[in-house]
């Protein structure tokens, strides 16, 4: 015989105190789980949005980042003329000459100081990235000391919200625009003419060159041909596998650090479903003899214990992830490791975090509740009945 599934609903039920209780604490633990794993997911999320499969950046070779490259101007002439770029409107190349420089701004609401990343572009950076819009404003002229700010900029800088002025490099830069890049890294950046940005900082190169491929899977054969060109010293990736690698080191950090908080807080959680497990062993002895006696095996007791343990940590499970979904509406700011520039992004809920956060609830029921079960099936028959 076996004990059916509402038997174990019907005990959590009546224990409902301590049935709460228990699961707020596997909650909690599936709420820091679910929310590191939603940092990580959201930090990789916005660097990866931020290139286009069809985009390749070309860097400096053994450059981690665009802060770090340099590349030089006949260099850069000779790369535009290569057969797999692109041509657009009127016959140009679809080719962006692009200098990064990281400056400090203080913030609006402490008057901290914060790096952020000032890019200057060509005629062709903004067609070569179609996520990015005016939202406000106009662009600026060519030649000129005007600047746009990413909407994430102008919300959190001093001076960088429109018609605004910020000083850096020994001039003032009037902001003409905002713009909204969607949930990419552009959104924390500033960008301006990049010939004037060059001159303002003595600048002799280029930091990066974006380039796109009239096929995207000539892609190997481009890389292969200008990384082993010993004119050139620069490596090719593709936009998107660039900003990917740009999320690696801050994306492991963060999950090593989630993953040793949800050790540490899990080992608690567990020790709460054990304990609440053998009191519920402890209280229900004569119930447990009584099934015996009416012919439910030992692996039916055994399974009727677990099934509790399991569903407290499955309640647990769902009650923390649905806390956690909450925190996709708030969007935070860190430090990118590489290139050492503030970036914001928001918390990002995905499937695959959803049946982890479950899966995890599950097993701390299950470790939390197996010895309890144990116990109970382990019963003697006699011995049950003597406590009535």
């Amino acid at each position: 015989m076996k004990v059916p599934v509402s038997y174990s609903f019907r005990n959590l039920w009546t224990r409902r105190l301590t049935t709460v209780l228990t699961a707020a604490g596997m909650s909690l633990v599936v709420f820091v789980f679910a929310a590191i794993l939603m940092l990580a997911e959201g930090l990789q999320k916005t660097l990866v949005e931020t290139g286009s499969w069809d985009n390749v950046v070309l860097i400096r070779k053994g450059s981690q980042s665009e802060v770090q490259s340099g590349i030089e101007r006949l260099q850069a002439s000779i790369l535009e003329t290569q057969p797999e770029v692109a041509v657009g409107e009127g016959g140009r190349r679809v080719f962006a000459k692009e200098v990064v420089v990281l400056i400090s701004l203080p913030k609006r609401d402490t008057d901290k100081p914060s790096n952020v990343t000032i890019r200057g572009i060509g005629g062709q950076s903004l067609a070569m990235r179609p996520q990015v819009r005016l939202t406000e404003g106009r662009l600026p002229r060519p030649g000129s000391a005007e600047i746009l700010a990413g909407q994430g900029v102008a919300r959190r800088f001093a001076g960088a919200g429109i018609g605004e002025t910020l000083r850096f490099g020994m001039r003032d830069w009037t902001v003409v625009g905002v713009f909204d890049a969607g949930s990419t890294g552009f959104s924390s950046e500033i960008w301006g003419d990049a010939d004037q940005l060059m001159q303002t900082f003595r600048r002799q190169a280029y930091s990066s060159l974006i380039v796109k491929l009239s096929d995207p899977s000539a892609f190997e054969a481009f890389k292969a041909r200008v990384e082993s060109d010993p004119r050139l010293t620069v490596e090719a990736k593709r936009e998107t596998r660039f900003y990917a690698d740009q999320s690696e080191v801050m994306t492991k950090f963060l999950r090593i650090l989630g993953m040793s908080l949800t050790i540490i807080f899990s080992l608690g959680a567990v020790i709460g479903a054990m304990i609440t497990m053998y009191a519920a062993v402890a209280n229900r002895t004569a119930e447990i003899g009584t099934l015996r006696a009416l012919g439910f095996q030992r692996r039916s007791i055994l399974g009727a214990f677990l099934m509790e343990s399991l569903l407290l940590g499955l309640i647990g499970g769902a009650a923390g992830l649905f806390c956690a979904s909450f925190l996709q509406l708030f969007t935070i700011s860190t430090l990118n490791f590489q290139t050492f520039s503030e970036l914001a992004f928001s918390f990002t809920l995905s499937a695959e975090i959803v049946w982890q956060a479950l899966l995890f609830s599950i097993v701390m029921g299950f470790v939390g509740g197996v010895l309890p079960a144990l116990r109970a099936s382990r019963m003697k028959i006699v011995d049950a009945l003597r406590t009535t």
